[in-house]
């Protein structure tokens, strides 16, 4: 037998290994390769979006800006140059969503101990609260790594703008308080040309999320990270 088929082994392989290169091609074309949006305002809900920024559907970057976190020192735009980072909005005497959004950012700081291409930064919106000293006891009470992730105040109204112009995920309180913050569960991450690549729920580690299919959960987020890691 082995001597039948001897005569067409050049064949036999060379027709293998065509067939795996034809599987190869086909598996490719039929599994969809994951790719990650880049959102604009013009993608997002008008209540996240303020008013001035909310026709931009394409070249949408976070701003320039400047702010004090928990140990006093001056955190710009320049921190997080070429960087991957997850930004969030809270305050520290917030008794509701913000413990647990906390919770779940120290999770993923531990996941991402050994990534050093990817930071993590909270503004507070309660600035006037929250001066550095109160956060650096917070930062200390939840465990936050300071080489990694930024708790950062300043001026409430520079705070408010970018929330609303540039990370896109704040709504607006009070009518007769145009600077007055409401934070949402929202954690945004943010690739390494400052572009807007996905909104998280801070508060669901690893549920489905059944209100708006572009908020994703935790393990969403983490694997989103990674994944920007390498292709970025």
């Amino acid at each position: 037998m082995f001597k039948f088929i001897a005569p067409y082994k050049k064949f036999l392989l060379a027709f293998l290994l065509l067939s795996g290169l034809i599987y190869l091609g086909i598996y490719s074309l039929i599994t969809p390769k994951k790719t990650l949006p880049i959102y604009s305002p013009r993608d997002i809900n008008p209540e996240l979006v303020d008013t001035t920024v909310q026709h931009i559907g394409n070249n949408h970057k976070i701003a320039d800006f400047k702010f004090t976190n928990q140990n006093g020192n001056i955190i710009t735009q320049k921190d997080y140059e070429n960087y991957i980072y997850v930004a969030d909005f809270f305050f520290t005497t917030c008794p509701t969503i913000c413990p647990k959004m906390t919770d779940n950012m120290v999770w993923l700081q531990e996941q991402l101990k050994n990534n050093p291409e990817v930071k993590l930064l909270s503004f507070s919106v309660t600035p006037d609260i929250d001066t550095p000293k109160i956060l650096k006891e917070y930062a200390v009470e939840k465990g936050v790594d300071d080489s990694k992730w930024n708790l950062v105040t300043g001026d409430k109204k520079e705070i408010y703008y970018l929330a609303r112009k540039s990370y896109l995920a704040v709504k607006t309180g009070k009518p007769e308080d145009i600077y007055d913050m409401v934070h949402t569960e929202n954690f945004i991450l943010v690739d390494k040309n400052k572009r807007i690549r996905g909104f998280y729920d801070g508060t669901n580690l690893d549920q489905p999320s059944d209100d708006d299919p572009k908020t994703k959960n935790m393990q969403q987020l983490l694997e989103d990270i990674l994944w920007l890691s390498k292709n970025q």
